[in-house]
């Protein structure tokens, strides 16, 4: 007997023992909304690779085809949504794209919501083979995509050094199949300012939107992972891009603050908080997750 795909998430991520990135940055978030979260890690290490030394397994194409295989036998291979975001090699890619579409062709409504991690500030963290399938076989069937900057090029082939530009190439995505597209982080804003940018297209209607995010001068990990599971809530509940979008951000806004203020009080004043002291405080921000007070404005781009 087959599970109900009501409020099903399969999220497909990297994983940590300690601290929060991938699946641990995003399963909190999604459960406290009522979201059952079922997980495959495409790597599971001990900590994120920003302490510099880590250990840990990384799932290759044919574990991940097994994972499948078992859901699918079993009648499990049955969710409302799927996210996606680190995988680190193309064959494991692929084989995601294959169940995705797979999903879809036994659920037309399954929404997948794919944050494309390849890299940043110009810089692939991933090896270039997974950046054509990105760019075909998972970005076409992709329903809400969050890239960077970087990686909205990557996607495109276009450049992104300007709004205009950015929109351009959110345009091209929604000719491919993309409903809604959310540049999460760009360095377009001036100062301390940083642009997220998005763009709808329902129908023939297209509507844009740019929200100015304040910069923090400190290193967060996790907080694309959390943003791509806030999103997927959002968009769930209000069936709306702006709404979606400004709580959201306030809800990743509230998260690096309380975690920079309690990882500065542990430090001691004028001291740089260490790795671990800037872990995410995402068990503390339970009520700013489940019910965020909205101080995000996005505006609305003609």
């Amino acid at each position: 007997m087959s599970v109900t795909p009501e409020k099903r998430v399969l999220s497909i991520q990297s994983s940590v023992v300690s601290g929060y990135v991938g699946n641990k940055s995003a399963t909190f978030p999604l459960q406290l909304h009522g979201y059952d979260v079922s997980t495959i890690n495409s790597v599971q290490f001990s900590n994120h690779t920003g302490y510099g030394k880590w250990k840990g397994q990384v799932l290759n194409a044919q574990e991940a085809s097994d994972l499948f295989e078992g859901l699918r036998t079993n009648g499990l291979l049955n969710y409302s949504h799927v996210l996606t975001g680190y995988v680190g090699s193309d064959c494991f890619l692929r084989k995601v794209g294959e169940a995705v579409k797979e999903m879809k062709s036994k659920n037309p409504n399954l929404i997948y919501v794919c944050d494309p991690v390849m890299g940043d500030n110009g810089r692939l963290y991933v090896s270039e083979k997974l950046v054509p399938i990105y760019r075909t076989e998972i970005a076409e069937q992709a329903d809400i995509i969050t890239p960077n900057q970087f990686e909205l090029e990557q996607l495109t082939q276009l450049p992104v050094t300007t709004e205009t530009e950015a929109f351009a190439a959110m345009e091209q995505l929604h000719q491919r199949g993309v409903r809604v597209v959310v540049l999460s982080s760009s360095n377009l804003g001036q100062g301390q300012v940083m642009l997220c940018l998005a763009s709808s297209r329902e129908g023939s209607t297209t509507k844009k939107y740019r929200l100015k995010i304040p910069k923090l001068d400190a290193p967060f990990v996790g907080t694309g992972d959390l943003f791509a599971a806030s999103l997927l809530t959002w968009m769930d509940k209000e069936k709306n891009l702006k709404g979606a979008l400004e709580r959201t951000v306030s809800i990743v806004q509230k998260v690096i603050k309380r975690t920079l203020e309690q990882a500065q009080s542990l430090a001691g004043p004028g001291v740089r908080p260490s790795t671990s002291q800037m872990e995410l405080r995402l068990v503390q921000s339970k009520a700013d997750i489940e019910d965020p007070a909205v101080d995000m404005i996005a505006e609305e781009v003609q």
